[in-house]
């Protein structure tokens, strides 16, 4: 069963980076492609970046791909997401997830779920 826990959230200026991580303490995260969502209080929940299971290849959401980076390092079972010139409006609860799928940003083709990391950016 995948596990999924996401770290490195917190409080930070506009303007920072900021670099979350997400660790699978199951067996089959190197066999799935993964993903970071987010979820801004009283908004859905929206896609951020996904990162193919080799971690060769990757896509992001609307424009987020010029400040956002994703990654994985199999060997460490961890995909993380580097997070530069931070706005206010990334402030969010950030979760990641696997999926089996791929160039899907629908919630509902990603699972299971961590259980989210809040990012604030102040202003």
């Amino acid at each position: 069963q995948v596990q999924l826990v996401e770290l490195g959230g917190g409080s930070v200026q506009a303007g920072d980076s900021l670099r979350l991580s997400c660790a699978d303490s199951g067996r089959i995260f190197s066999n799935h492609n993964m993903g970071w969502f987010r979820q801004a209080p009283g908004k859905e929940r929206e896609f951020v970046a996904a990162i193919n299971w080799r971690g060769t290849n990757t896509y992001y959401g609307g424009s987020l791909g010029g400040r956002f980076t994703i990654s994985r390092d199999n060997a460490k079972n961890t995909v993380d997401l580097q997070m530069d010139d931070l706005k206010p409006e990334d402030t969010a609860v950030y979760y990641c997830a696997a999926t089996m799928g791929w160039q899907t940003q629908s919630e509902r083709d990603f699972g299971p779920w961590g259980q989210g990391t809040q990012v604030t950016v102040s202003s």
